[in-house]
């Protein structure tokens, strides 16, 4: 294992302890329930928006707490989902009395069972309304919608959510719109590596030397099929056609990009595959409003990317490009 930590069994507590002292302009920290809290919530009551999830997928989750973007993270051990506890612990800190709350995050049968008994006890103990939307943007693991996994389509349906609450929409009104942002965010990857898990010092998986997988999930799920690592060219090419003929996108569309490197991909390979998804979407008449390109869902030191494609209407556009505040981003 090529990593630098202390103790595998402490790494979760560690990273938060640094990470909400190296951001402490922006973040309170509730180390026991793992609950990043923004020290730039809005002043008015409004609703609030939480996101989370397990640990390891970095900036993702606490690093986009701050202004106008997420109230609050609830942070899980690595790979695994938050405890109830804190779920409901975060609503308590963040709730302004007026609005309730939306909890975001990727649809894993963990997080599911977990954000909802949170809700649960928010509204039985203290009257809080809670509302949820998991994000559904891997396009290959599942064929309906409804049922697939949340990857780097977290980053853009955050955004639409958070900019709607600074808005000042009301909670069914934040609802709705990141429902409708998340029904148009389709995303695809491809890992070169498996990444390795802290306490064991061990790969999640095993991948031989110069193989890749088209699909697989961030956390090590199953993809398409696993063959030797080709050109980026190829490799973009297929991943575009299947967003593409599922997305259902054609010229005169409008779309936002996110290129997202899983932890270990450089920069430099990030742009190369940028720059062929670039080229496909201006060769299919379809319009790139904005690009993000970087580290934003990573899966600790995973090789491998991803693409995102979000088709946008002026609602969402708008929500995207409004201003806010955060470590790991800022508009």
């Amino acid at each position: 294992m090529k990593r630098l930590i202390n103790d595998g069994y402490e790494v979760v507590e560690e990273m938060l302890e640094g990470y909400a002292a190296a951001n402490k302009q922006y973040v309170n920290l509730d180390l026991e329930n793992r609950v990043v809290v923004s020290k730039l919530m809005s002043e008015e009551p409004r609703v609030r928006v939480i996101v989370g999830g397990g640990s390891g997928h970095e900036p993702m989750f606490l690093g986009y707490v701050g202004k106008d973007f997420a109230d609050a993270a609830v942070v899980g051990n690595v790979n695994t989902s938050p405890a109830p506890d804190a779920c409901y612990e975060a609503v308590k800190a963040v709730d302004s009395g007026k609005g309730g709350c939306l909890y975001l995050y990727g649809n894993y049968a963990g997080d599911v069972m977990n954000f909802d008994m949170g809700a649960e006890m928010a509204l039985e103990e203290d009257g809080i309304r809670v509302e949820t939307v998991t994000t559904t943007d891997d396009v290959y693991s599942a064929k309906d919608k409804k049922d697939r996994r949340g990857v780097a389509g977290d980053l853009p349906v955050f955004k639409v959510a958070g900019s709607a609450a600074a808005k000042g929409y009301d909670l069914d009104q934040v609802k709705a719109v990141t429902e409708k942002a998340n029904d148009n965010t389709y995303s695809l990857g491809v890992a070169l590596s498996s990444s390795t898990l802290p306490v064991t010092g061990e790969v999640i998986f095993q991948m031989d030397e110069g193989d890749m997988e088209i699909g697989m999930g961030l956390h090590g799920e199953p993809g398409i099929e696993r063959r030797k690592i080709e050109k980026a060219d190829v490799i973009i090419d297929e991943i575009m056609a299947i967003i593409l003929d599922d997305a259902k996108l054609v010229a005169g569309d409008e779309v936002y990009v996110l290129v997202n490197g899983l932890g270990a991909l450089p920069l430099l390979d990030q742009y190369v595959c940028y720059r062929r998804v670039d080229q496909i979407l201006n060769e299919k008449g379809i319009k790139i409003h904005r690009t993000d390109v970087g580290n934003f869902a990573t899966s600790m030191d995973m090789a491998g990317m991803s693409v995102t494609l979000v088709k946008l209407d002026d609602e969402v556009k708008e929500l995207l490009d409004a201003p806010c505040n955060t470590p790991y981003y800022k508009l």
